[in-house]
Formats: structure tokens, sequence, C-alpha cells
């Protein structure tokens, strides 16, 4: 027997499907008093990211001197970086200059997709310069065979090849889900946890897939780098020449420092259970992995590589001229 529908519950159901077809993410609204000094802090902090690795990626191109898998794979990472920040602080600041937080609900299923595949892209890729660096250090005669620019090029396909389905897939688990009620994001972008907050029902099994990604591309990648620099710390250790063994730490220094920075942020915002942190505290720490993080890497491998920074100053040498 079909029972007539009522007009409120007409309304309800458009109410939800209203809900469901767009977001608001909260960001900074709680603080309306500094909108426009965040604008400012975070557009310097982008320009600065943006710039900085520009310039790493336009000298690792045009210097014949740093034509190496190690300058090969440090281009893509700042390509990576800069697309990650696009992704993120271009979003925020234009919330922030608006002070509107509206996200339409495919705009914000693109924004986790393209967080997540990236993030997951980055992961990979420093695991592959810590193989690269592996390679120089311990098998150093072998070093042009195996690491020679068709091999590069064909890891980091594969990295890509990899992640983009599992990330397709995710994706789309998570926003197949039904989401009723608020539809308020207390974030500055649409990351996992924030969203699956929204959903009605139970998510303990998207929760899980959550994990076993987090484990799959940030821990797995993170156990191989830290058995490459384990061997490759004892091979440098083993040398008879300080020289050596400076020159051995001075060449893998910048990327491990990278690698702390970025797997200890990582690790800190989506392993840490969150039922110990409160959603400001989820927040705040979030914005250290995808700001503040961003921006000491680049600073690392310029300020710590003597390649670097003597192809920089040749490039200035050149400009001035």
């Amino acid at each position: 027997m079909n029972l007539p529908i009522s007009g409120q519950q007409i309304k309800t159901e458009k109410s939800n499907r209203t809900a469901m077809m767009e977001f608001v993410l909260l960001g900074f609204s709680d603080t309306p008093q500094l909108q426009w000094t965040l604008f400012g802090i975070f557009s310097s902090i982008y320009l600065i990211i943006l710039m900085c690795n520009s310039i790493i990626i336009l000298i690792t191109n045009i210097d014949p001197a740093l034509q190496t898998p190690m300058y090969f794979f440090v281009g893509n990472f700042s390509f990576l970086e800069i697309c990650y920040e696009t992704i993120t602080i271009s979003r925020m600041l234009v919330d922030l200059c608006t002070q509107k937080g509206n996200i339409s609900f495919f705009a914000c299923a693109a924004q986790m997709y393209f967080v997540l595949m990236l993030g997951g892209m980055e992961c990979l890729l420093l695991t592959l310069m810590a193989y690269d660096r592996y390679v120089a250090i311990c098998n150093p005669l072998h070093y042009a065979l195996v690491t020679n620019h068709k091999v590069c090029t064909q890891l980091v396909a594969a990295c890509w090849i990899s992640v983009i389905p599992i990330v397709i897939g995710q994706t789309y688990q998570i926003f197949s889900l039904p989401f009723c009620g608020s539809n308020r994001i207390n974030h500055f972008f649409c990351d996992i946890c924030p969203v699956l907050m929204l959903v009605c029902g139970d998510t303990f099994a998207n929760k899980i897939g959550v994990y076993v990604a987090v484990v799959v591309f940030l821990m797995i990648p993170f156990l191989l780098i830290t058995v490459s620099y384990g061997k490759l710390i004892s091979n440098i250790l083993k040398l008879t020449s300080a020289i050596g063994r400076a020159n051995g730490f001075s060449t893998c220094s910048s990327h491990l420092i990278v690698v702390v920075l970025f797997y200890g942020s990582a690790s800190i915002t989506y392993l840490q259970p969150k039922t110990n942190q409160s959603e400001g505290i989820g927040k705040l720490l979030s914005l250290f992995c995808t700001v503040l993080t961003p921006t000491l890497n680049p600073i690392t491998y310029t300020l710590r590589n003597k390649d670097i920074t003597v192809s920089l100053r040749k490039l200035q040498t050149k400009l001035v001229a």
C-alpha cells in the first residue's frame, strides 16, 4: 500500500539533495578579523613555493651538470609540489578573499582526488629518490646502467599508473556514500576525514580502506626508505676517508631532511587516532603538512645542495650579464 507523501517530507528530501550538491569549507571563518592578514601570509607563502620550485625545475632542465637521475627526480618532485599547492592553497586564498567557502559536490570530489593522487605520488617519488641515492653510494659501478634516463622515466610512469586507479576508486567510494544533515566541512580543503564526518550511516569500511591506502602509500614507502638509508649510512661509515664520509652524507642529507619533514607531518596528520585530537588541532596539523613543509623543501634543496647552489650562481651570472 502506497502511503501519501507529505509536503514536509518532500521539502526534507529536497533539502538533503541540496546539501549533497554543495559543501561549505569553513576554513578560517571562526577568525573573521584575521581573514586579510591570513590572505597576505598564505599568498606570500604560495608565491615563494611557486618561485622556488619553478627555479629548481628550470635549472635541472637547462644545466648539463644537473642532467642526472637524482635531479630528474628532484625536478619531478618540485612539479608535484607546485600542483599540490595549487590545488590546496589557491582554493584557500579564494575563500579568504571572498569570505565564502561554497564548493560544489563534484569540485570537492575533484579536489580530494588530486590531493590524494599528488600526495601518493610524492611518497613514491621520495622512495625512488632514496633508491637512487642507495645505488649511487652502495653500487656506484652499476649506477649509470641501473638508473639511466629511460629507467627513471619508466619508474616515474609506473608510480603514476599505480596511484591513479587506486585514488579514483577511493574517491568514488567516499563520494558514493549518502550525505545528509550538515554540509559544512570544518577544514580548508576537501580532505578525507572531514568529509567522512558528514556521511550518514556506518563508515567503518571506508575508514579501514583509508588506513589501508595510508599503509600502502605512506608506511611501506617509508620502510623502504628506512632500509635504503640504513644500508647507505652503513656503507658511508665504512669509508676510511673523512672527506669521503663527508661527501657521502652531504649527497643524501637534503633528501633525508625532506623525507623526515614530509613523512613526519603526514604521519601525525593521517595516522593519529582522531579521537585523540580536536577538529582544530587536526586542521592545524594539516596546515603544517600542506603549507609549511612544502615551503621548507625547496629551501632545503637550494641551501644544502652544492650542485644547485652553483647552478643558481651560474644562472644569476647569465641573467645579470
